[in-house]
């Protein structure tokens, strides 16, 4: 993707900050938007931009003359705002959704990117293969689950049923974690969520659920430079999973933190906290036939980046 101009919305967040500490390696012309977010790491070569992408016209403006756009800003949290409030995650992201996709296609930008969600499978016991969704989902994710499944059939509208057709890649990750993540207690997922509790004296070491949950998790680093290889490839709209294929507990997480940090806190089981599905895997056969992927981060490993990242930056996320 040298000399590419692009464009990641959503620069300020998790996967925007890493996807761009990658991208900044072999792209000089690189542009990134945020939001509300002014304490954020701005990285060297980096142009940055504030933009309300609910706002239709600043989403024109914001794309033009862009080649490549990569949606990473998203109305996002864990499973406590998920059950409270399930429309949080609704009208916000319709309209961003709506408002960049028919911007960039105005624009004439040659290759749209959604990070999409594994939110969009079946509640199974398989391994969920791109064409496995039936339009099921997960009580939990309903709201979210079509959420993403509506903003999927807008790209493949784009992309397909239309005279002049924009190429578009729909991506669907496992449950990324590293650097930079929300390390709050409001809106952290599983792994920030521990590594916070295991790090901090004062806070109890409380698991939601019974910790016998499987998730497939990710490094961060692993997932942004598979992606980078697949928009720099793919040439037809096309959709993918990307994620580790290895599903794990959380009580195994549970066990390699207490491992790193030697905390010997007692681990407590909030069975009436609100979690969410209680079995995922997700097949990645399709990336490693078409991008010979391999995982080169392995949990452990990934883990315990993350948790030095998070005791040596704490003082400046809390």
């Amino acid at each position: 993707m040298n000399s590419k101009n692009i464009l990641v919305l959503g620069g300020s967040g998790f996967v925007g900050t890493n996807l761009l500490l990658q991208l900044k390696k072999k792209n000089r012309n690189i542009s990134a938007t945020y939001y509300k977010n002014k304490k954020f790491k701005k990285l060297s070569g980096v142009k940055y931009k504030k933009v309300n992408l609910e706002n239709i016209d600043e989403c024109k403006k914001i794309t033009k003359n862009k080649e490549i756009v990569i949606m990473c800003a998203a109305n996002s949290s864990g499973a406590a705002i998920i059950k409270r409030d399930p429309l949080s995650h609704l009208d916000p992201n319709v309209i961003m959704n709506l408002n960049i996709i028919k911007a960039c296609y105005l624009n004439k930008v040659k290759k749209f990117v959604f990070i999409s969600s594994n939110t969009v499978y079946p509640q199974s016991r398989k391994s969920m293969k791109e064409d496995d969704v039936n339009y099921k989902f997960y009580k939990s994710y309903f709201v979210v689950g079509w959420m993403k499944l509506f903003s999927e059939k807008l790209c493949e509208i784009y992309s397909t049923k239309l005279k002049n057709k924009m190429v578009t890649l729909i991506i669907r990750p496992g449950n990324l974690y590293g650097p930079f993540d929300k390390f709050d207690k409001l809106k952290s997922k599983v792994i920030p969520s521990l590594i916070r509790k295991f790090c901090n004296k004062n806070e109890k070491i409380d698991v939601w659920g019974n910790g016998k949950d499987i998730k497939d998790f990710l490094y961060i680093e692993d997932f942004c430079n598979v992606l980078i290889k697949i928009i720099g490839n793919s040439k037809n709209h096309n959709t993918y999973n990307v994620s580790s294929g290895k599903s794990v507990s959380i009580n195994h997480i549970v066990s390699i933190l207490s491992k790193l940090t030697s905390n010997k806190k007692k681990i407590k089981y909030l069975k009436n906290m609100p979690s969410m599905i209680p079995f995922r895997k997700i097949s990645i056969s399709k990336i490693k036939k078409e991008f010979d992927f391999k995982v080169s981060t392995d949990l452990n490993k990934g883990l315990d980046y993350t948790l030095r990242w998070y005791q040596k930056n704490k003082k400046n996320i809390l």
